[in-house]
């Protein structure tokens, strides 16, 4: 199996900043795109930006100008750079990657347990 765990949320001021991680761990035989999601509570889980093992990246448009994600390919790790946070970023945020755990093995989507991300005064 895959397991990614995030770490970094936690309650931020308005205009504040915080720095997701998510660390890939398991059997994995490479990754290709990883991303972040949030979800608010009753509401749809939404993508928040992605970016491929070669560093190409997709942004949100609420987000872009903000927020920036990376990732080090070398120790299967994400992290997400949120910058000028809102109220309206306040969700649960996941990381999310799409591996293969075999040369010969399938695509698979995995999912992090998610962090919360409170943006308040």
């Amino acid at each position: 199996q895959v397991q990614l765990v995030e770490s970094g949320g936690g309650l931020v001021q308005p205009g504040g900043s915080l720095r997701l991680s998510c660390a890939a761990s398991g059997s994995i035989f490479t990754i290709n795109v990883m991303g972040w999601y949030r979800q608010v509570s009753g509401k749809e889980r939404e993508l928040v930006a992605t970016i491929t093992s070669g560093g190409i990246t997709n942004y949100a448009d609420f987000v872009k100008g903000r927020f920036t994600i990376s990732r080090n390919n070398a120790e299967n790790t994400l992290y997400l750079q949120m910058n000028s946070l809102k109220p309206d970023d306040t969700a649960v945020y996941y990381c999310n990657c799409n591996a293969r755990r075999y040369y010969y093995g399938d695509w698979v989507n995995y999912w992090g347990q998610g962090t919360q991300v409170t943006v308040s005064s």
